[in-house]
């Protein structure tokens, strides 16, 4: 329980840095600009902004992933408003950005999560993939289907039905989503992760150390 505790210390301390302070203004940007370039359907909306964010809690834990779910929320609305303000939703985006973090956090992996090739004998981390599926498992199911579902329900942004009716309604539509966004989190996160300890303040910290 303690080690949980410290991550969010571990994490807000990240915001110290002027390389969390960029690369997390960075993503929150692209956040916003994928969200305005979302498939929006009739009755649900398409986009791959959660990815941007996923990589801030990866970086830089739940403390700044929450507050970057905060900022995303509110700026975007900002820069591309669409019906009225409705804070609800800025709590709910923060309540994202936290999953990520939690899960996420690579400075935090004191447990991997290793397979081994009985053939060849190379062994392979897997832990980032494991952790990629809990959190956004977690986000679509607790966030997409249950909290969000609630919300469109009562502001209006999705046919009045039952609540459970229109839970497994949207189910359909979020398990497809849900198979095409674990590839790109396979193969995005990793990526941000290597690009990101080879940054040149990274390498230096490491000598330092």
């Amino acid at each position: 329980m303690k080690s949980f505790f410290r991550m969010f210390t571990k994490s807000a301390a990240e915001f110290k840095s002027i390389r969390c302070i960029t690369l997390t203004g960075i993503l929150i940007a692209i956040s916003m600009l994928i969200e305005m370039h979302s498939i929006d359907l009739k009755f649900f909306k398409i986009n791959f902004a959660f990815l941007a964010i996923a990589a801030i809690g990866m970086l830089f834990g739940p403390t700044v992933s929450l507050f970057a779910g905060f900022a995303g929320d509110v700026v975007g609305f900002m820069v591309h408003p669409s019906g009225g303000f409705l804070p609800a939703y800025v709590i709910v985006a923060g309540i994202q950005g936290l999953i990520y973090g939690i899960c996420l956090y690579h400075k935090n992996d004191s447990h991997s999560i290793v397979i081994v090739n009985n053939i060849t004998g190379k062994k392979t981390d897997i832990t980032l993939y494991v952790r990629a599926v809990i959190a956004r498992l977690i986000d679509v199911v607790l966030i997409n289907l249950l909290i969000n579902t609630k919300l469109n329900l009562h502001y209006g942004f999705i046919p009045k039905q039952a609540y459970t009716e229109a839970v497994v309604t949207r189910t359909a539509k979020n398990v497809i989503e849900l198979l095409a966004d674990l590839p790109l989190l396979f193969v995005i996160l990793p990526v941000v992760l290597l690009i990101y300890k080879k940054l040149p303040a990274n390498k230096s910290s490491k000598a330092s150390a």
